[in-house]
């Protein structure tokens, strides 16, 4: 079984997708506030949605040039950096072009962080990297737990949704001083000054001195410790990347690829298989699901199960808590399933739990429906995101920045169309359309986990054995 382990890059990580988990789990019951605030349909209001599509799809086209010429981990704090300057507008300003402008910026940057997240710990944990995205995931969504709590008792105290904004800024200049002060480093011989092949160096760009004291390093994963498990690795057909055996493997099991070289950084070349894109369209379906939910899960907590609009927008916290009670489990039992068969037990808990929040007449059985929900909804993305780097390889980093086109996609389409059959036959009706997601997603995991056997077996490996 691979072995997890907990370095403090790795706890960094951690934190980093975390502070974009806080804005992002908040910015849903947001939204309903909001669109009273500035007296729009729900139609209109889900426009912040397809502004954070357009924002994912600009963050996925930069993330990729941008780690090449500045490093990966740089390409984090930047996106970070964007993400404060977004919040602070988005907070301020009250138009509704304004706002949509605010949100895409903030999308923008928040992709940068969660693509430079996910391939750093990919490079960094190899085997184990399921386990360290879910885990990271988990992180998102604690954090995530925090801010629809905070918006709730802000709404009820009187002061209204906007102060919160100015927590998430706090946080991230925090986050910016504690990791300049804890001075994360590189592996010995690593240079600052090295060209591609040189570290990739982090500065902090918050609450941080300018100069070179002020870099936060983030190794990478040493040569040859990055082989993917045997499910995923087996499926990478020989002429799409180098391949060799793990140390220590019998020379007869499934090949598996080696990491890119320690400190590197660089930006992986090559053809995405067509597994990959399997798992693209299916992020693109989970995605679908996760921001319907975060959008109008508030509205269908006011208008069918009689909650208040404070008690409501502090309720999709139950989401999000299941889906951090989720992930902390889900990245252990990741080292031990194979990634098709595990997604396949998510989406149907998750539809288990969809059938209760939606068929619940009162506050509580909803909110209990939630939280099985999100328990389910915890392993969407870190499976199928894990899925999609392990085939890509050594074109790790392109793989991230298209699979942000896959959550743009989501984003920028499912909320409009709920909110747009929302203003005709009401939000609870309109709802609806997420059990028709899921069972999308179901039929996609099934082809995704025989393209897996296919491309393993064009490959010349002993097949995987079929687990779904």
């Amino acid at each position: 079984m691979p072995r997890l382990t907990h370095d403090r890059t790795t706890w960094l990580a951690y934190a980093q997708l975390g502070l974009w988990g806080f804005f992002l789990y908040g910015f849903g019951p947001v939204v309903p506030l909001l669109r009273d605030e500035q007296s729009t349909s729900a139609a209109v209001a889900g426009l912040h949605s397809t502004a954070i599509a357009v924002g994912a799809l600009l963050g996925g086209a930069i993330f990729a040039p941008l780690a090449r010429r500045i490093g990966r981990a740089a390409a984090i704090w930047s996106g970070l950096a964007g993400v404060a300057v977004g919040v602070s507008a988005f907070g301020t300003l009250r138009p509704l072009p304004a706002t949509l402008a605010a949100v895409a910026v903030i999308a923008t940057a928040g992709m940068m962080v969660i693509s430079g997240v996910a391939v750093v710990l990919t490079a960094r944990h190899g085997p184990a990297a399921p386990a360290a995205l879910t885990e990271a995931n988990a992180a998102c969504a604690g954090m995530g737990i925090l801010a629809p709590l905070v918006i709730g008792a802000s709404v009820d105290a009187g002061f209204g949704w906007r102060p919160v904004m100015a927590v998430q800024v706090g946080l991230i200049a925090a986050l910016a001083l504690i990791a300049r002060l804890s001075r994360v480093r590189p592996p010995h011989g690593d240079s600052a000054a090295a060209a591609p092949a040189g570290p990739v160096v982090v500065t902090a760009p918050v609450a941080a001195d300018p100069g070179p004291s002020s870099a936060v390093r983030l190794p990478a994963e040493p040569a040859g410790t990055g082989q993917l498990t045997s499910q995923v690795a087996a499926a990478v057909p020989a002429e799409r990347a180098q391949v060799a055996p793990p140390v220590g493997a019998n020379p007869g099991s499934p090949s598996r690829l080696p990491a890119e070289p320690a400190g590197t950084g660089k930006v992986g070349a090559g053809r995405l298989p067509r597994a990959y894109w399997i798992a693209w369209v299916l992020m693109s379906v989970t995605g679908s699901i996760e921001v319907c939910l975060s959008l109008w899960t508030a509205d269908v907590l006011r208008t069918h199960a009689g909650m208040s609009a404070g008690g409501a927008s502090a309720a999709v916290a139950a989401i999000v808590c299941g889906m951090f009670l989720g992930r902390l489990g889900g990245g252990r039992i990741a080292l031990r399933w194979p990634p098709a068969t595990l997604l396949l037990g998510a989406l149907t808990v998750s539809f288990v739990g969809f059938a209760i929040f939606w068929l619940a007449p009162v506050g509580w059985l909803a909110v209990t429906g939630l939280v099985v929900l999100g328990l389910g909804n915890a392993l969407h993305y870190p499976l199928a995101i894990s899925i999609a780097l392990a085939v890509a390889g050594p074109a790790a980093d392109k793989a991230a920045g298209w699979a942000s086109y896959s959550m743009g996609v989501g984003f920028g389409i499912a909320p409009v169309a709920l909110g747009a059959v929302a203003d005709g036959v009401g939000p609870h009706l309109a709802f609806l359309l997420l059990p028709g997601f899921i069972a999308a997603a179901l039929m996609l995991t099934v082809r995704l986990s025989r393209a897996l056997r296919i491309a393993a077996a064009v490959a010349g490996d002993d097949p995987v054995p079929a687990r779904v």
